[in-house]
């Protein structure tokens, strides 16, 4: 078995999930921009209801976030270095990938 993992064909931002495979998930995912470049430095959170902390992910190289989340409305917040803070209401849906960019 090699030990060499520098061809493992791992995608940029972790593995690709298509609307065929959401299934059962309700998927909130996207990337967060600043000028058009991604942030790779930072923080989704996803808050349910009265500002309620569910889950956090670091942001991806390329700016991306992904969570798999219950059915419903959800508040998802950027936090990145520099005071950068950006929120956008996002809905959830079973079998559903709710795709949100972040300019900010």
């Amino acid at each position: 078995m090699s030990t060499d993992q520098s061809g493992c064909g791992a995608p940029a931002g972790g593995v690709t999930v298509t609307p065929a495979a959401a299934g059962s998930q309700a998927i909130v995912e996207g990337r967060v921009l600043h000028d058009g470049a991604p942030v790779g430095t930072g923080y989704a959170r996803l808050l349910g209801t009265g500002d309620e902390f569910v889950a956090e992910v670091p942001l991806g190289d390329d700016g991306g976030f992904r969570f798999f989340a219950a059915p419903g409305a959800w508040t998802l917040r950027v936090l990145a270095p520099g005071g950068i803070r950006a929120e956008r209401s996002v809905t959830a849906d079973i079998g559903q990938i709710t795709k949100v960019e972040v300019a900010v």
